[in-house]
């Protein structure tokens, strides 16, 4: 099957279980924007010095596959959704990014003050993804707002993120001050 469908020329796209909407519809919003993030995320893996953060960059990327196809799916197609035994977004997600959070606050205290993007490679993609985050996040926020709750631990795990992504941004820059 080519990647040329045409289906999408008059814009429109489908959801999961082949639900039609304009390509501008909120989920498709939602969806293209963790798209972007997961995509600002492979280039702070690419960029990455070390591998333990190329590793746990992948684990996020894995986990925003999840958010994603969840953001795709309708409210009322989320039981069919689970009855496919697709992954959900849950608190263990968010638990595991708040781990990393208190483990990088730990080992280098807590971080003040404004920072300026682009001290190194590394550091200035993790800050772009950080934006895409953000973004995303406010996405994930129009899809609730539109329509019944869907899961709000979306939006907990695309802030927490975020914060995350600060915190490895500045860690990254102390180590490249420190070598």
């Amino acid at each position: 099957m080519s990647i040329v469908t045409k289906r999408g020329d008059r814009g429109q796209t489908v959801l999961m279980y082949n639900r039609p909407v304009s390509k501008c519809h909120v989920r498709v919003e939602a969806c293209g924007t963790v798209d972007e993030l997961n995509a600002a995320l492979g280039l702070a893996r690419a960029a990455a010095e070390t591998g333990p953060l190329r590793d746990k960059l992948v684990l996020i990327q894995k986990d925003l596959v999840v958010l994603m196809g969840e953001l795709a799916t309708a409210t009322e197609d989320l039981p069919r959704y689970a009855q496919n035994r697709h992954s959900l977004v849950t608190s263990a997600m968010t638990a595991a990014l708040e781990q990393w959070i208190g483990e990088i606050e730990t080992a280098t205290g807590a971080c003040k003050g404004w920072a300026l993007p682009g001290a190194t490679t590394s550091s200035a993609a993790l800050d772009f993804a950080r934006t895409v985050c953000r973004r995303a996040e406010r996405r994930a926020c129009a899809v609730q707002e539109a329509g019944p709750v869907h899961n709000p631990e979306i939006t907990v795990y695309l802030n927490r993120l975020s914060d995350l992504l600060w915190l490895l941004a500045r860690q990254v820059e102390a180590a490249a001050r420190q070598g």
